[in-house]
C-alpha cells in the first residue's frame, strides 16, 4: 500500500504545471467558500443581535400563554423582585421589567389606538437601543416620573410637539378604567416603522398605578453580552424559575420567528450559488482527470499486461485525484481561513454600512464566525464532488483491454 501511495504522489508531478493549475482551481473555490460561509454565518449572528437589541431582547420570562394571547391579567407576579434575583444569578445588569397595555392615545387634534409599555428606565438601556435613539428631547428619567416617550412617526400622526400632553384611556388589569394625562418629553426614531408609529413608553411604576397592576408586570427582558451566551443564560434563568411552573423562558427564535425563517431562506439561496460554483469547478477538474487517463492509456495497457489488475489501476487514479484535491483544499482552507481570521478581529463592512447602522445606534461591522464547521463544510462538499468526478475516468480503466491499450495512439 505504501508503494501505491508513493507512486500516486509521484504521478501528480509528471505534469507539474497541470497539477498546480488544477490545484489552484480547487484552492480558489475552497478559499471562496471558507470566507463566504464564515462571513455568512457572521452576518446571521449580526442580524439576530441587532434585531434583538432594538427592543425584543435575547430572551424573555413570561407567564405561560402570554405570547399567544396578550391579556392584561396574564402577568408575572412581583416582577421587579424576580428581575433582581435574575441579575444576581446571571451576573447581568441587562435585565429589565416591562408591562404592556393598550390605550386610546388622544392629542388635541387626533386619536389612535396604541400599545403602551411600562419600562424601568434605569435598566431598559441595557436591553434596548430605544433609549439611545431619542432624537428630540430626552428619555424617561426614572421609574416614577410622570412623563412619556413615543415614536417620532406616532408624534407626527398625532401632531404632537415636545412638551405637549397626551391623554391615554384604556382598561386596567382589574377591569377598571385606566386614564391619565402626561407630558411628552422625547421622540425616538428606531428605524423600525412598526415601533416608530405605534409605541408609547412610560415609567413602570406609573404604568402599574394607572393600569392597576400592583407589583405585577408582563415580561422580564434579558440580554447577554453576545449571541453565543444565550444558551448558558437561558439555562441559568430556567433553573431559577423552576419553582414557578406558571412561568416560562422564551428564546429569540420563539419571540421573533420571522428572523429565523429569513435566515433559513437566505441560507438556501446562498447554498444554491455555492453548489453552482462547485459544479463548475468540478466539471473542469473532471476534464483534467479524463485527459490524464486518456494520455496514459498505453501506460495502463503495459501495466495490465504485466499483471496489474484493473481495480488496482483504478485505485491508483483515485488516489491521485484525492491527493490533488487535498492539496488544493489545504491551500484554500489556509488562505480562506487566514482572511476570515483577519476580518473576525478587524471586522468586515460594506461601503456605507457603518454609517447607516450608526444612525440607529447599532454596529455596522460583520465579524466572520470562526468554527470547525464553517472552515470545513465548503471544502468537504468540494472534496465529495471532485472525488465523484474522478470516478468516471477511473472506471474507464476497468474496460481497457491490454493489447488494445498498448497499441492506442
Amino acid at each position: 500500500m505504501t508503494i501505491v501511495l508513493r507512486i500516486a504522489w509521484r504521478n501528480l508531478w509528471r505534469h507539474a504545471r497541470r497539477t498546480w493549475l488544477t490545484a489552484s482551481a480547487i484552492a480558489f473555490s475552497a478559499m471562496l467558500l471558507v470566507f463566504m460561509i464564515t462571513l455568512q454565518l457572521g452576518s446571521y449572528d449580526m442580524m439576530i443581535d441587532t434585531t434583538l437589541r432594538v427592543y425584543t431582547g435575547q430572551m424573555q420570562v413570561q407567564r405561560l400563554g402570554y405570547k399567544d394571547k396578550r391579556q392584561m391579567r396574564t402577568t408575572v407576579p412581583d416582577a421587579a423582585r424576580l428581575a433582581e434575583r435574575l441579575r444576581v444569578a446571571t451576573g447581568l445588569d441587562a435585565v429589565a421589567v416591562r408591562a404592556q397595555g393598550f390605550a386610546l392615545a388622544s392629542s388635541v387634534e387626533r386619536s389612535y389606538g396604541v400599545p403602551v409599555i411600562g419600562v424601568q428606565p434605569e435598566f431598559e438601556r441595557g436591553v434596548s437601543t430605544l433609549p439611545h435613539l431619542v432624537k428630540t428631547g430626552r428619555y424617561l428619567s426614572d421609574s416614577r416620573a410622570q412623563e412619556l416617550v413615543l415614536g417620532s412617526a406616532l408624534a407626527r400622526n398625532l401632531k404632537l410637539a415636545l412638551g405637549d400632553e397626551l391623554t391615554l384611556l384604556g382598561s386596567g388589569k382589574d377591569g377598571s378604567v385606566a386614564a391619565t394625562v402626561l407630558p411628552v418629553v422625547g421622540f425616538f426614531e428606531s428605524g423600525n416603522p412598526e415601533l416608530d408609529r405605534r409605541l408609547v413608553l412610560m415609567p413602570l411604576a406609573v404604568f402599574q398605578e394607572v393600569f392597576a397592576m400592583g407589583d405585577d408586570a408582563h415580561t422580564i427582558v434579558i440580554t447577554g453580552p453576545s449571541y453565543e451566551s444565550i444558551p448558558l443564560t437561558n439555562a441559568k434563568v430556567s433553573a431559577l424559575i423552576a419553582d414557578q411552573p406558571e412561568l416560562t423562558v422564551l428564546d429569540w427564535d420563539e419571540l421573533v420567528p420571522g428572523v429565523k425563517q429569513l435566515i433559513q431562506t437566505d441560507m438556501v439561496q446562498n447554498w444554491i450559488t455555492y453548489i453552482a460554483l462547485i459544479v463548475i469547478v468540478t466539471l473542469s477538474i473532471m476534464n483534467t482527470f479524463l485527459m490524464n487517463v486518456l494520455e496514459r492509456t498505453r501506460e495502463f495497457g503495459i501495466m495490465l499486461a504485466l499483471g496489474a489488475s484493473p481495480a488496482r489501476l483504478a485505485a491508483l487514479v483515485m488516489l491521485e485525484s484525492v491527493f490533488l484535491t487535498l492539496l488544493g483544499l489545504v491551500i484554500g482552507i489556509a488562505v480562506g481561513g487566514g482572511i476570515a481570521v483577519y476580518y473576525h478581529f478587524a471586522g468586515f463592512s460594506f461601503p456605507g454600512m457603518e454609517e447607516i447602522y450608526a444612525q440607529f445606534g447599532l454596529p455596522g461591522v460583520i465579524h466572520p464566525k470562526l468554527s470547525f464547521a464553517s472552515f470545513t463544510l465548503g471544502p468537504a462538499v468540494i472534496f465529495v464532488f471532485t472525488v465523484l468526478a474522478a470516478l468516471n475516468p477511473a472506471l474507464r480503466i476497468r474496460k481497457l483491454q491490454p493489447v488494445e491499450a498498448i497499441h492506442a495512439v
